[in-house]
């Protein structure tokens, strides 16, 4: 089995490493954000730091972090840059699987992990399409994998494939064309003939993360390439009903709202008005706003961390609160990036300061499922003891 330990920097999530991590890749974020060019100097940077190997399983020569460790890891790597977290999160979950369950066929694993030895290796899931929508709302993919005397064949339009343009291996969710129809994604290697990128990502946010549509024409790919999600008749997207892994994009959106808060906490050091003659760091209405910022963080870090610990350990009644507490968490960081904001006013939405790329990026973390409005309902109709 290959292994990624040769020549790659060991990271343990130090306090330390953590900082530098966030340094490293924050250093070509405003330029990425700017062009929206797919971000590879931030991603080698994280590269570099030893993140990609350090979620891989310890049995594959990775790692082997933690859940915690791994949070801490999106944490940092949100603060610096979110849309390079937001590669490494999609990323990051297939190795947390492949390490549990050996989802992935063992040749082709042992492929990325030679890649990844060398390089930073991105995998995501093509999910979404403009027809369907979110595929944690239920229903089928139009797309569909047709059997072949080698395999399959791939073909549909998915749409928001975050890192499309750089993307090593897309796993796309298909049915198959079986009478009774297989669910299920194929794992179609970026390079493959008939894979084309529509350049449909202009967001406010996370504008660095390619997240466009990606068209499949004809992709061929090996039959053991099909990875099968069980299909009762109604299909519903497992990642949306939480669990102890909901919360991973979450986490990089609170690094968002703690690079926020460091500016703010710089600004009121610094900023010295003519009337005042002194920082406005020192006035009591800029220390209960920073009161509030920091309260405000607190819980979305307190939550973050303690669900998550009490869901890995098996704790039923965290699991089923997970979705709600991404709801809750998400609030707190917009809440403190909106306070930062307000507080400063006009220099808070200056293209030439971060706070108003943070103030973009941080709403970027209602969209990422559970939603809003499905988080509460289901917490709603289990509360009323009401069946959906």
């Amino acid at each position: 089995m290959s292994t990624v330990d040769a020549g790659v920097t060991r990271f343990t999530a130090s306090p330390d490493e953590l900082a530098g991590l966030t340094a490293s890749v924050a250093r070509t974020a405003e330029h990425y954000d700017l062009t929206a060019e797919f971000p590879q100097q931030g991603l080698d940077a994280a590269h570099r730091a030893g993140v990609f190997a350090a979620v891989i399983g310890e049995r594959f020569g990775g790692g082997g972090l933690d859940a915690i460790e791994r949070l801490r890891v999106l944490q940092a790597l949100g603060q610096g840059d979110p849309s390079v977290a937001l590669i490494f999160a999609n990323t990051l979950g297939t190795h947390v699987a492949q390490a549990h369950h050996d989802v992935w066929p063992a040749e082709l694993y042992e492929r990325v992990l030679a890649e990844t030895a060398a390089r930073p290796v991105s995998i995501n899931t093509a999910r979404a399409e403009p027809e369907l929508g979110a595929p944690a709302r239920g229903g089928l993919p139009a797309t569909t994998a047709r059997r072949t005397a080698s395999g399959w064949v791939v073909s549909g339009r998915k749409a928001y494939v975050t890192a499309s343009t750089g993307l090593d291996y897309h796993l796309v969710w298909a049915k198959t064309d079986d009478p009774t129809p297989r669910v299920g994604h194929v794992i179609v290697p970026g390079d493959s003939p008939g894979i084309e990128v529509v350049p449909t990502w202009d967001h406010l946010g996370l504008r660095a993360s390619a997240t466009h549509d990606v068209i499949y024409d004809e992709v061929e790919a090996p039959t053991e390439n099909f990875l099968e999600i069980p299909y009762q008749g109604v299909y519903r997207d497992p990642a949306g009903q939480g669990g102890a892994l909901a919360l991973g994009h979450t986490a990089l959106y609170v690094g968002v709202a703690r690079a926020a808060q460091e500016f703010f906490l710089r600004f009121a050091n610094e900023r010295v008005p003519a009337a005042l003659g002194r920082p406005i760091a020192t006035t009591e209405r800029i220390q209960t706003v920073a009161g509030e910022i920091e309260a405000q963080l607190v819980t979305a870090e307190t939550l973050l961390y303690d669900i998550t610990a009490r869901a890995v350990a098996g704790d039923e009644i965290a699991i089923a609160r997970t979705p709600l507490a991404k709801v809750q968490i998400v609030r707190a960081a917009v809440a403190a990036v909106e306070t930062a904001v307000a507080a400063i006013g006009n220099p808070g939405l200056t293209r030439h300061n971060p706070l108003q790329r943070h103030l973009r990026d941080v709403l970027s973390a209602r969209v990422h499922p559970p939603q809003e409005d499905q988080a509460l309902l289901n917490a709603g109709r289990r509360a009323l003891g009401v069946e959906s």
